[in-house]
């Protein structure tokens, strides 16, 4: 059976095959961002958050040095930048992992 081009001329079985190649190598990568982590600090390193490339908050570490039961909003917010630092690393090395598939195409993710 002779292949037709499809509108303008495109393959569309050509194109279907390159978006399940696409598709593949996308699940790929997210399944090794699932497992890559990731370390978040402030006060530091006094506080520690470990997270993984798909958005996981896996643990978090404080230092028994800056436990201070007269200032706990003080501690709160130490937690609050190294969960945002570890997520914001997270982030940016997924997008660099993504944009090696997508050709830095903007594409929605589950992430």
């Amino acid at each position: 059976m002779p292949k037709f081009p499809g509108p303008g001329g495109l393959d569309m079985q050509r194109i279907m095959k390159e978006a399940q190649k696409m598709q593949a190598e996308i699940e790929r990568i997210e399944q090794e961002l699932a497992e890559r982590r990731v370390e978040g600090t402030s006060g530091g390193g006094m506080v520690k958050a470990i997270v993984t490339c798909d958005f996981q908050v896996k643990s978090v570490e404080i230092s028994p040095e800056v436990v201070d039961p007269d200032d706990i909003e003080m501690l709160e917010d130490l937690v609050v930048a190294a969960v945002n630092a570890g997520l914001s690393m997270a982030k940016d090395i997924s997008q660099q992992e993504m944009a090696k598939v997508t050709g830095g195409l903007n594409m929605p993710f589950s992430w």
